[in-house]
């Protein structure tokens, strides 16, 4: 198993940050992906809280995934694994968000997937990276959507 383990601060409370993450259609804003593939995904929620059991395909370039959703705890953990995923397999992902003392939000991504033979070292340099920027990425646009909502 390999694993890759990301951190991000953002200066928006942890309910704002929630938000963006459980909604899977806010994801091509911040992240790493291009789209939502609603085709491909299901039990997906009209009002953004996307239910244990989800399914939310991303496509990245010609590539879709897949991730199921297996845990909410609201504003402080959710949990998915891989439903379908041509280059990892095996994939458990973690995001933990804790309050900052500052009234931010500390995000911890975090996650374990198998490789295909032969791309192990490859997976992990990209996994780094990629999960780094989704953390990095949520954290920035929760804190522009918290300092929006405080604009008057």
């Amino acid at each position: 198993m390999r694993s890759y383990d990301a951190t991000a601060t953002s200066t928006a409370p942890p309910a704002v940050v929630w938000r963006l993450l459980v909604d899977a259609r806010t994801w091509p804003v911040w992240s790493t992906v291009d789209s939502l593939d609603t085709e491909r995904s299901s039990g997906l929620d009209p009002d953004g809280r996307d239910p244990v059991g989800a399914v939310r395909a991303f496509r990245t370039g010609r590539t879709v995934t897949g991730e199921r959703l297996t845990g909410l705890d609201e504003e402080r953990q959710l949990t998915y694994e891989d439903a379908f995923n041509p280059a990892i397999r095996d994939y458990r992902a973690v995001v933990d968000l804790t309050p900052a003392a500052d009234g931010g939000t500390v995000i911890h991504w975090h996650g374990t997937y198998s490789a295909r033979w032969g791309t192990g070292w490859l997976m992990e340099r990209v996994m780094r990276g990629v999960m780094q920027r989704m953390a990095d990425g949520l954290a920035a646009h929760a804190a522009a959507q918290s300092s929006d909502a405080e604009t008057p």
